[in-house]
This record gives C-alpha cells, sequence and structure tokens, in this order.
C-alpha cells in the first residue's frame, strides 16, 4: 500500500518550557494593562496609549500561543495543515507547542474492533445463508484517512468530524462496515456452504483457513484507499438462513444416520466373517453353504437391529 503520509517537519518546542513562557506573557501583559491604565489616569496620555497598546498586543501573541500547545498519547497522531495544504503528521508522545497557525485534527492509531451482525447472502449453489464477521482494525496512512474519504458524509454529525476524534473515528469505522458488508458478500457467493458429494471442494463450513485468509486480502484491498490496515478478518458465524434451516437439518441428519449405518453393516460383517472362520478353524461345527446363509442372515439382524434381540432355543436338530 503506497503511503502518502510524512512526518511533521515544522518548529516543535517542548510544550512545558513554553508552558512557563506564555505564562510569563500573560502576566507581564496583565500587568502592562493595569500600568497603562494608572498612567492614563495620571494624565500621560500618550505614554499611558502606547503602553496599552503594546499590552493588549502582547495580551493577544499570548492567547494565540496557548493554541500552539498539544499533547499525546501513545499510537495518537495529529494531522497538521497549512491553510488548507497538508503540511505532515505528528506523532511524537509528550506535551509540545508547534506553531498556532498549524490546523490539527487528532486521530486514534489504535487497533478497533468491528463485530459485524450476520448478514443474508447466496452462495455457489444458490443457497441462502446466515453469515458475520469480527475484523481487527487500525489507521495506518492518516492523509488518505482524512483527504481521500469523505469523512463528513459518513459520520452522524458532520459538523463534529473536523475536531472531534471520536466523530471522525466513528465516521471510518462507518466506511470499514460497509466494504467489510461488501467483501463478505463477494467471498461467500464464491464458495458452497457445504458440498457432500465432492469433499475436496472448499466449502465454507470446513474451509475456514482458506475462506478467512481470502476474505482479509479482499477487505484489506478495499480498504486501503482509506490507509486502513487490516489486522485479522475471520468469519464468526455461519448458518443457514431459517426458511431452509429446517430442510437442511433433516437432509444431514439422513447423512448422518446413513454414515452410521454404513460403519454398522461393515462391523457387522466383519464380525460374522470371523465367526464363520472361528467355527471352521476350530472344527466347533461343520455347516453346509444353507446353514451359513441362515447364520449370517440371523448374525447381521442381532448386530444391526436397533432394538435389543429377543433369542429364541432351538431344542430340534439343525437338520
Amino acid at each position: 500500500m503506497e503511503t502518502k503520509e510524512f512526518q511533521f517537519k515544522g518548529i516543535v518546542m517542548n510544550g512545558f518550557l513554553m508552558l512557563f513562557v506564555n505564562l510569563a506573557l500573560s502576566v507581564l501583559s496583565i500587568v502592562g494593562i493595569v500600568l497603562s491604565i494608572i498612567q492614563l489616569d495620571e494624565s500621560d496620555g500618550l505614554y499611558g496609549g502606547w503602553m496599552l497598546f503594546g499590552s493588549l498586543m502582547l495580551l493577544i501573541v499570548s492567547i494565540i500561543m496557548w493554541c500552539g500547545l498539544i499533547m499525546l498519547e501513545p499510537n495518537e497522531a495529529k494531522v497538521t495543515t497549512w491553510f488548507g495544504k497538508y503540511s505532515g503528521t505528528f506523532s511524537q508522545t509528550g506535551y509540545f507547542w508547534i506553531n498556532p497557525f498549524y490546523s490539527t485534527k487528532k486521530v486514534s492509531l489504535r487497533a478497533r474492533n468491528l463485530d459485524a451482525e450476520p448478514i443474508k447472502v447466496n452462495d455457489k449453489t444458490g443457497n441462502p445463508v446466515m453469515i458475520g464477521l469480527v475484523l481487527v482494525w487500525k489507521l495506518k496512512d492518516t492523509y488518505k484517512a482524512l483527504f481521500e474519504v469523505d469523512s463528513q458524509t459518513m459520520a452522524a454529525n458532520p459538523s463534529a468530524v473536523g475536531s472531534d476524534t471520536k466523530g471522525l473515528m466513528k465516521a471510518l469505522e462507518q466506511f470499514v462496515r460497509v466494504q467489510s458488508d461488501a467483501a463478505l458478500r463477494q467471498v461467500a457467493g464464491q464458495y458452497a456452504y457445504d458440498n457432500e458429494e465432492n469433499e475436496s471442494d472448499i466449502t465454507l463450513r470446513d474451509g475456514s483457513d482458506e475462506v478467512n485468509k481470502e476474505l482479509e486480502e479482499k477487505i484489506d484491498e478495499r480498504l486501503a484507499l482509506a490507509g486502513i490496515e487490516v489486522i485479522e478478518a475471520r468469519i464468526n458465524y455461519l448458518a443457514y438462513a431459517p426458511e431452509i434451516a429446517a430442510v437442511m437439518l433433516r437432509r444431514q441428519q439422513a447423512s448422518a444416520i446413513i454414515s452410521a449405518r454404513e460403519k454398522i453393516v461393515e462391523g457387522a460383517v466383519s464380525m460374522v466373517k470371523m465367526a464363520l472362520d472361528k467355527l471352521k478353524s476350530e472344527g466347533v461345527v461343520d455347516l453346509d453353504e444353507e446353514r451359513k446363509a441362515a447364520m449370517v442372515s440371523n448374525l447381521l439382524v442381532v448386530l444391526c437391529g436397533e432394538d435389543n434381540a429377543q433369542p429364541v432355543v432351538n431344542t430340534s436338530s439343525l437338520y
């Protein structure tokens, strides 16, 4: 992502030093105003007038200089402009003084979460599914965030965006929400919810790593315009839409029953084979093909049946 941001290169002074300087100028100007008024009362009008004028100018200068004091916490920045021209981003942590004629807007560089509500989309096979995501993002390029997207139209209170950090970040969060929604719809439409016919295909349900990786790339491409970096993006909710959920649940239950039956039959056949081999190898009884078939039938019924078998004792001859 090509960055257009650069560091602020103007004059920066220690904030505590300028605090004492401004205090001294303010006190000096107030004292000068008081003394000039005394001079005027003593009929020294010319001297008192010039002294009053100089004191007022000094007071105005001190008031303007007070506006140059700024304080930044870790992972905060001030975007500066000089009468509309971008002058760099100031990101040093601490208490400083810069030229008060620079216009500044504070932005947060801290990581933020977006837990998007599940939305209804159609998967690759056309089935409606409910899908949601969680996104971790942070501001990377302050120039793009402020000057390449129209945060004024996205904010709840457009008049506060210029001075309110919370309002600006809420506007960017709305941009992230809209673009993430679009990327999620695009990615979800490329995969089926599940695919029982071809298990090698990546699906939304089973291919979480691949799907999340592609989702992160798609969102990152869309948010690069606003200078936003995606730290992590993943699907946190996935289900069939309510109108087909019951049908799909029955299909899944049927598939589970069939799979279970296959395992039961496979195990029963191996047990019957083992029983016949044991009887033959140890010479317990010599069965003809008809008796073997009857025994196999009875054992399969016992082993594959859902209810407990009721034994019947045959006291007559096998023949």
